[in-house]
């Protein structure tokens, strides 16, 4: 004998107030849980970081210890892009960190807060 009768007691795909019907993910039947795959989808592996320095050797600086600060998390070697432009007060450094899977690229971002 069961306790719940599966038909009329547990909410359902049809019924308006069910769980699954107010979460936008189809993924899982739980309001506010999603599964992983559908926040990290791999989509967007690249981190970006950009900033103004005093001078060029500072810049260099930065980006030799962003590089080291990206080795650390990466499982393959990810593909660096720096660019050194001079403006008005000093560097700009632009660089783009590309990495193999999306995590990587969140942990590199998380390990420069």
């Amino acid at each position: 004998m069961s306790i719940f009768n599966t038909e009329t007691d547990l909410p359902t795909s049809k019924s308006p107030n069910s769980a699954s019907s107010l979460c936008s993910a189809q993924e899982t039947a739980a309001c506010c849980c999603v599964d992983v795959g559908t926040i990290i989808d791999n989509t967007d592996c690249t981190a970006s970081y950009q900033n103004v320095f005093a001078s060029r050797a500072d810049a260099e600086s930065a980006v030799e210890d962003l590089i080291q600060r990206a080795r650390r998390v990466e499982s393959e070697a990810c593909d660096i892009h720096s660019e050194f432009k001079d403006v008005e007060n000093g560097v700009e450094l632009k660089v783009n960190f590309t990495f193999c899977c999306q995590i990587e690229s969140i942990n590199f971002q998380l390990g420069l807060r």
